[in-house]
């Protein structure tokens, strides 16, 4: 797929990891009649359950939820093909005469489905293991200022960090001769957020952070050391972007012999910068709507306010 056009009157709730979005988003879904489609990359993974915070059966059984749990973990699973899917549920749902809301935070859904996507040419996997191989020897930064040269403005875009975007940026110029940039430019306009459904919640820094130790606290609890040992059992392997989420990662390295205490400040410390980079994305999105949340909060009040600024 060269290119996906925005998706146009859905309603969508995002923010950070452990904001409270499912919380919020089913009572939502009831008050507007909508059926939920999730905005998570990592959500679609069959097995992936604990790790990735994924809807319960009973949160299914009140709302019917939609695109997860449609990918194998060793599969990669692009975005292309989240978008034909999203395309193909919304128009399914609307079908029944129903709203469609769209739930998650995974930032890059959430643009390419506001503003649509050109994703480039396909994955070149040859040369793409050159320039992993490339990074591991001298270092992200150094491959950040090679891009500066190559295309300033997708290097304005990508933090040094951004290893995956960072390689796939200079992966599309070796392999075309032409910046990732010129495939994503038409699509950089975005809406008022008077003219969309789009809420973002957020919290104080402080009780971000707070919230994230406690769910990762929790996920331990609950089993997801358990959950990685099936899903790596036998010599399987997660695939190239299930192998990125976040918590996943550590647990593998604890089970190929790590620390537990090192495992569990890593997912907190990884997950709090994933939550940052999150929020930077949301702040970037004119479309967005923001709804400050402090504390335990009534849910039924957050999304009449949301209902109720929409219609404004």
């Amino acid at each position: 797929m060269e290119e996906s056009l925005p998706i146009e009157n859905c309603w969508f709730l995002t923010g950070a990891t452990a904001v409270g979005k499912s919380q919020v988003g089913l009572i939502l879904a009831e008050k507007l009649g909508a059926e939920i489609l999730s905005l998570d990359s990592m959500a679609i993974y069959r097995g992936m359950d604990i790790g990735t915070a994924k809807p319960t059966a009973d949160q299914q059984a009140r709302v019917p939820h939609h695109l997860i749990d449609v990918a194998e973990p060793d599969e990669d699973y692009s975005i292309d093909r989240y978008l034909v899917a999203a395309h193909a549920k919304v128009a399914e749902v609307r079908g029944r005469g129903l709203q469609v809301l769209f739930i998650g935070g995974t930032p890059l859904y959430l643009k390419a489905l506001l503003r649509g996507l050109s994703s480039g040419p396909p994955a070149n996997w040859e040369l793409r293991a050159e320039i992993e191989a490339e990074v591991a020897e001298v270092g992200n930064q150094v491959l950040h200022e090679r891009l500066e040269q190559l295309d300033p403005l997708a290097a304005s875009q990508i933090h040094p960090h951004d290893t995956r975007r960072l390689i796939r940026a200079v992966e599309v110029f070796r392999a075309t001769g032409e910046p990732i940039s010129h495939h994503q430019l038409q699509f950089e306009e975005g809406r008022p957020a008077e003219d969309c459904c789009v809420f973002a919640l957020r919290r104080s820094r402080e009780e971000q952070h707070e919230r994230i130790n406690a769910r990762v606290d929790s996920m331990i609890e609950r089993g997801l050391v358990e959950e990685v040992r099936q899903l790596t059992s036998d010599g399987k392997k997660l695939g190239r972007t299930a192998g990125q989420a976040v918590g996943y990662r550590e647990v593998i390295d604890y089970l190929a012999g790590g620390d537990s205490e090192v495992m569990l400040a890593n997912m907190k410390t990884r997950t709090r910068r994933f939550a940052k980079r999150q929020g930077t994305w949301f702040r970037s999105l004119c479309e967005c709507r923001f709804v400050d949340l402090e504390g335990e909060i009534d849910v039924e009040a957050v999304a009449d306010k949301m209902i109720a600024s929409a219609g404004e």
